[in-house]
């Protein structure tokens, strides 16, 4: 077997990056461990950034995100009893979508198979060589090796691809709290997403679709789930989510849960020899910036535009200064998860010091105008170049 770019992984990243290469006559091969069925169910949350849905648009696969993604305008902070919008598109001129990365998925694994592509599931990566690239990979009982002239390492923080990249600097901070996180059968309280801070912890209402809520709370890492009911769960919320106006959260049915743990990571560098790292391979945000899909975007888009490059002009120029671009990127998204994570959640080892630090700061970013446009900049994405 041969192929020109050999991508691990069928995640948004890796599917991208392949529908990105084809869309320039660049030949890819996909290779994903998972079943079909679990690739394209696998519940992810998703707030794209502007620059993300462009990127879906001009590539021809934003029909669906079009009809069905609601577009914020604003967001709100919510504390000390009251709510504070921050007008996102007033101040930047960009918005945000909510559409779930699962969709995202879908759509791309439906445009490969349409246009041709080779995406091939239950593929087992087991073996890689970054300077004579190949991969060799397990699927249907057969052991087979793709030979090709560069290796896309989308396979998330678990996957063999950082494995393979000697000498890795990497930086990484645990957080001591996790998020609960529930899907609910009720529409949503509100038609922004809330980022409420509370004594009690930190809380989040999030949108999944008109009749769908998306729901988080603020939990201890070695959190329990079996001992939060679903009527826990929702008192729980409401009193988070409280304010003086008497501001009513809707409740329903409860279809999926989990916890989440919070951590930041960086490996640097994100290529070695013909070996490209993209996406949770290279780096992971706490979701409270709500940056690790877009991170992922921009990576294979800077990746694509690489190749392509180099299969057009014989050019390496972009691919040598791949690592360098991305990194500007995740640092900049690693800074504003830290803010925002610290900002608005409750640190069960903070002093009272450090607390009333944290409230003046709360209320200087919903009373400052260049505090808002920070965080509003941050939060809609900064242009991809």
């Amino acid at each position: 077997m041969r192929t020109q770019v050999a991508i691990i992984g069928g995640g948004p990243a890796g599917l991208l990056l392949s529908h990105l290469l084809h869309l320039q006559g660049v030949d890819s091969v996909v290779l994903e461990s998972r079943d079909r069925d679990y690739v394209e169910h696998r519940q992810r949350a998703g707030m794209l950034e502007q620059g993300t849905t462009d990127v879906l648009r001009d590539s021809g696969v934003g029909d669906r995100l079009d009809r069905e993604g609601l577009v914020h305008h604003g967001l709100e902070l919510r504390f000390g009893g009251a709510g504070h919008r921050i007008p996102m598109t007033d101040l930047t001129g960009r918005a945000v979508t909510v559409y779930a990365q699962t969709e995202i998925v879908k759509d791309l694994v439906a445009r490969r198979l349409a246009d041709g592509g080779d995406v091939r599931f239950e593929a087992e990566v087991v073996d890689l060589d970054a300077s004579a690239p190949s991969v060799t990979f397990r699927s249907g009982g057969e052991t087979r090796t793709l030979d090709c002239d560069y290796i896309a390492g989308c396979d998330g923080f678990h996957g063999v691809g950082r494995t393979a990249v000697p000498g890795l600097r990497t930086y990484s901070r645990e957080y001591p709290f996790a998020w609960l996180g529930i899907l609910a059968d009720v529409p949503p309280s509100t038609d922004e997403l809330i980022y409420a801070h509370h004594d009690r912890g930190f809380a989040l209402h999030s949108l999944r679709s008109p009749t769908v809520s998306r729901l988080y709370l603020q939990v201890s890492p070695d959190e329990d789930i079996a001992a939060w009911s679903d009527a826990r769960i929702w008192d729980e919320l409401a009193a988070r989510f409280t304010t003086d106006d008497g501001w009513t959260l809707r409740e329903g049915p409860i279809t999926d849960r989990s916890i989440t743990p919070m951590r930041s990571f960086v490996a640097e560098p994100m290529r070695h020899d013909r070996l490209f790292l993209a996406g949770d391979a290279a780096h992971i945000v706490p979701p409270t910036g709500a940056k690790g899909l877009n991170l992922a975007v921009s990576d294979v888009t800077i990746l694509a535009r690489a190749l392509t490059e180099r299969y057009a002009t014989g050019s390496e120029t972009l691919l040598d200064g791949y690592s360098d671009a991305c990194l500007r990127r995740v640092w900049r998204a690693e800074h504003f998860s830290y803010w925002m994570t610290t900002l608005l959640h409750v640190d069960p080892a903070a002093t009272a010091f450090e607390r009333r630090l944290q409230r003046s700061n709360l209320e200087y970013v919903a009373t400052s105008k260049a505090a808002a446009t920070s965080l509003a900049e941050n939060y809609v994405g900064l242009p991809l170049t």
